[in-house]
């Protein structure tokens, strides 16, 4: 029992340090590409506008991702309310056929009842 809560705090303290390995190649890639940018033989102005033209093509592309995941939020909804309303009718249902059910009992259990004390 001991060897495996040894391992499986070593495995979280590996995956821990990975974490941060990886955490760290990312940031140093985005500051080293921000680098590149603002380094580039190109004047102000082009590196303004070719930002600007980029900054508005991933708002696009954001503004896309956005409505198509609502627009599959919006649908997976109403497949689930229509799934929910199907269920409730059928346990509607099946508590009607049960109310009945018992009702014709408890009906025949009253006749038995009265012919017993028809014939007392």
């Amino acid at each position: 029992m001991k060897t495996y809560d040894y391992d499986y705090r070593e495995m979280q303290e590996m995956a821990g340090s990975t974490r941060h390995i990886l955490t760290g190649i990312l940031v140093g890639g985005l500051i080293g590409a921000t680098a590149m940018l603002l380094m580039a033989p190109r004047s102000g102005e082009e590196m303004r506008a070719e930002i600007k033209d980029k900054a508005v093509d991933l708002r696009d592309r954001a503004s896309e991702t956005v409505k198509d995941r609502v627009s599959q939020v919006k649908s997976k909804a109403g497949h689930l309310r229509g799934d929910i309303k199907g269920k409730a009718e059928d346990l509607k249902n099946i508590g009607q056929d049960m109310l009945v059910e018992q009702l014709d009992r408890a009906s025949e259990a009253l006749e038995a009842a009265k012919k017993a004390l028809q014939e007392i």
